[in-house]
């Protein structure tokens, strides 16, 4: 198995905590992988992922800024180009200059920028499920989704993260706690609701803002001038595949596909990490 190492590097908000593999050689003249976690966590939710794809390529993947352990975004409303060029400062402090992409959720809408503003930098991009919400949704996604948390004399922040992260596994959106909106599946494992709940706590007061600017995020406007080779994907199980023939119609060029993450059982991360690096390796689906 692909060891998974930590570190920091500094930019000028201070402290960016990242993973990388260790001891994988990329094929050939196969660039580093550059993986953008999800909202609400950090890059400890990509670890099994990296383990996989660390076997053949170099994989690093920071904690975006305000999340898991790096350091808060500095603007007080930060939007997605924000969040993508402190990407890209960060690839800058590590002296690398060229990479292929992976983001998920918040993460895609991230890389989608990121390979705007600097094609030149990018080989190929997946996006593992992203948000095409209507204007409608995007509102109420940002008066609900992610509000304001602040530590009280109480402990109440406790109590709510963990039922924030426990019912986003049940309902989407989770705050719409009704069997219209049950997602159909087992409760997430307990290790696996424990460790999310951690990475919220962390950033408590921060976490909010990298959700807020993914709702707000113009992606029939920004999706258009992606230059780069893409995979638009999601499991079938993720409430964003919607969401992956709407990017794609909007991204000429763009492949697109649904993982079925119901028929690999313990398998699945394997079999999704192959297909990536399919992708990767040829810019074609396998």
């Amino acid at each position: 198995m692909t060891q998974i190492e930590r570190t920091f590097v500094t930019i000028r908000e201070g402290q960016v905590h990242l993973r990388r593999s260790v001891g994988a050689a990329p094929p050939g003249d196969a660039p580093p992988l550059w993986m953008i976690h999800a909202s609400p966590a950090s890059s400890v939710s990509l670890v099994g992922l990296m383990q996989e794809l660390g076997r053949t390529r170099a994989v690093i993947a920071p904690d975006t800024l305000g999340n898991g352990d790096s350091a808060p975004a500095a603007p007080a409303v930060p939007d997605i180009a924000y969040y993508a060029d402190s990407s890209l400062r960060v690839m800058d402090a590590l002296g690398i200059e060229r990479v292929d992409l992976y983001g998920s959720h918040t993460g895609a809408h991230i890389v989608s920028e990121m390979a705007i503003a600097r094609p030149d930098r990018f080989r190929r991009m997946i996006f593992d499920g992203i948000a095409m919400f209507s204007p409608q949704e995007k509102r109420e996604n940002l008066a609900n989704y992610a509000p304001a948390i602040e530590p009280d004399a109480f402990g109440s922040q406790f109590h709510w993260a963990w039922h924030f992260v426990r019912d986003q596994g049940w309902f989407f959106p989770y705050f719409k706690r009704d069997a219209a909106h049950a997602r159909g599946l087992d409760m997430p494992s307990v290790e696996a609701l424990h460790r999310t709940t951690v990475e919220v706590l962390k950033a408590i007061r921060t976490y909010h803002h990298a959700y807020r600017a993914a709702f707000a995020h113009d992606e029939p406007q920004r999706l258009p001038l992606v230059k780069v080779p893409t995979l638009i994907m999601a499991d079938h199980s993720d409430p964003l595949k919607p969401g992956v023939a709407q990017a794609a119609a909007l991204m000429p060029g763009a492949l697109q596909t649904i993982f079925d993450d119901r028929t690999h059982g313990r398998g699945a991360l394997a079999a999704k990490a192959a297909l990536y690096a399919h992708f990767l390796d040829t810019g074609r689906l396998p």
